[in-house]
């Protein structure tokens, strides 16, 4: 199956929004991480004529949720999200910069990691991968990973925040790594899509994980 892809980069700083359709004659839609505001993820869907159907997100960092409380309510869509950044999504306002204001949302599904979701026609694997934020989580389907604040072209998400940890991080790029092939591509939540096989030969964060691969 080949995935049908809409990128949006949307909200107060470029943050990828993404449209996942089974194929580009689907009639139904999982977006990704709804950043900006929901009026512009609706034309989008509009455009290439599905509904949303369910939401997925990956974490609960101010950017990644600005229209998702808008964007589950006009929609009905069910939202997935990691259960231990509950608090971020419920209390907004207590981890957002000063001036920007997010709608608290909450989730239908609280997720840990291991699970399968099934919607629009797609079933997306559920990779616990914390380290940017505590419960971080990535999507995969179909050969393509919605990587989040983990894993970037040529970079990695920042463990300068509260929650975050530089070990935690570099162990979960390297489960997913182990987990998915080489051939992956990678949608991050900010910046140009990547592969796999391009970071772990070329990103500079993760000369580590490079070096126990070639020795053992």
């Amino acid at each position: 199956m080949q995935l049908a892809i809409d990128q949006l980069e949307l909200g107060p700083i470029g943050t990828n929004t993404y449209l996942v359709r089974a194929s580009v004659a689907a009639t139904e839609a999982v977006v990704i991480d709804p950043s900006g505001d929901a009026a512009t993820i609706q034309r989008q869907l509009d455009a290439v004529g599905a509904r949303c159907v369910a939401i997925l997100v990956t974490h609960g960092h101010f950017d990644h949720i600005v229209s998702l409380a808008d964007l589950a309510g006009a929609s009905g869509a069910p939202v997935y999200a990691p259960a231990g950044e509950r608090v971020l999504l419920e209390d907004p306002g207590a981890f957002s910069p000063s001036g920007i204001t997010v709608p608290p949302a909450t989730a239908d599904v609280w997720l840990d990691g291991g699970e399968t979701i099934d919607a629009a026609g797609i079933s997306f694997a559920v990779t616990s991968v914390p380290g940017h934020s505590p419960a971080h989580v990535a999507y995969f389907a179909e050969g393509e990973l919605f990587s989040g604040d983990v894993l970037f072209a040529g970079s990695v998400g920042r463990t300068d925040l509260q929650g975050a940890d530089w070990a935690m991080l570099e162990a979960s790029i390297d489960s997913l790594l182990e987990a998915y092939p080489a051939a992956t591509i990678v949608h991050p939540g900010h910046g140009p899509d990547t592969t796999l096989a391009a970071e772990l030969e070329s990103n500079p964060y993760l000369d580590r994980l490079r070096a126990a691969r070639a020795s053992g």
